[in-house]
């Protein structure tokens, strides 16, 4: 995994830009529209985005369309996986742990109401 990537998406207005782009393609102006802010600035992160190989970059007459760049996210949710495993298999313990405590109270609910 290359820390470029993070380094890139660590940047708020830059990981602003991605979830754009999740939803399609978009210019400088658009971008720098939704985001409220100057198109130098827009251009700027935008230019970071593509150097870490996280946006693609296509000229269409004057403008600049961006879109994401599938394979390095593909590699970020690859380098994630293992602590989606690690948290899946905590979860599924504290489960068994919370079904033996439930267990364990109808037991004593169960024994009170036979005292009565």
């Amino acid at each position: 995994m290359n820390t470029t990537t993070f380094r890139a998406l660590a940047e708020p207005n830059r990981l602003q830009i991605v979830e754009l782009l999740r939803r399609g393609p978009l210019t400088v102006g658009e971008i720098a529209d939704r985001l409220q802010i100057r198109q130098p600035q827009a251009s700027k992160h935008l230019k970071v985005l593509s150097e870490a190989g996280i946006v693609t970059v296509r000229p269409d007459a004057n403008r600049r369309i961006y879109q994401l760049r599938a394979e390095t996210l593909q590699e970020v949710d690859e380098w994630l996986e293992p602590f989606r495993e690690l948290w899946e298999e905590r979860f599924d313990r504290l489960e068994d742990y919370l079904k033996v405590l439930q267990k364990a109270r109808q037991g004593e609910s169960s024994f009170h109401t036979k005292d009565k």
